[in-house]
């Protein structure tokens, strides 16, 4: 088993600590874990034969901005592609249906639902841009 994954996280097997007793979080990047646990600035994933463990410069139970600042610039750009495509695909939908003469309720709501889909979707996109850009050797 190598002990160093492709992100530099630190696998340990869990026949060395079977059982992890730190406070479980929804916060961080999952990555197909079962589950994630805290530990100050320590950020411990949990897989089925092994832990990764790597340190975070900020604990965003603490500081949840600057985590993404320093830890995940990544998901602040994603996020910004997310809401800026969302924004402008249903912001130009309602004004095609507005010079149509179509300013229902319906136009709206549509425009909403269309605009959220393509902020959805230009997230996910754009985060699986990220992983593959991160695995490209330099």
């Amino acid at each position: 088993m190598n002990f160093i994954d492709g992100d530099r996280n630190i696998l340990v097997p869990k026949s060395v600590r079977p059982i992890m007793d730190y406070d479980k979080t929804v916060l961080g990047s999952r990555k197909n874990a079962k589950k994630q646990y805290r530990y100050g600035n320590l950020h411990i994933r949990e897989y089925n034969d092994y832990y990764s463990l790597h340190m975070d410069s900020v604990d965003p139970r603490e500081d949840p901005i600057g985590h993404l600042i320093k830890d995940a610039p990544e998901e602040i750009i994603c996020l910004i592609l997310a809401s800026s495509f969302g924004s402008k695909i249903g912001r130009s939908y309602y004004n095609k249906k507005k010079s149509e003469n179509d300013k229902t309720s319906s136009a709206i709501s549509k425009a909403a639902i269309l605009g959220t889909l393509t902020g959805i979707t230009t997230y996910f996109v754009s985060k699986y841009i990220f992983s593959i850009t991160k695995k490209i050797p330099e």
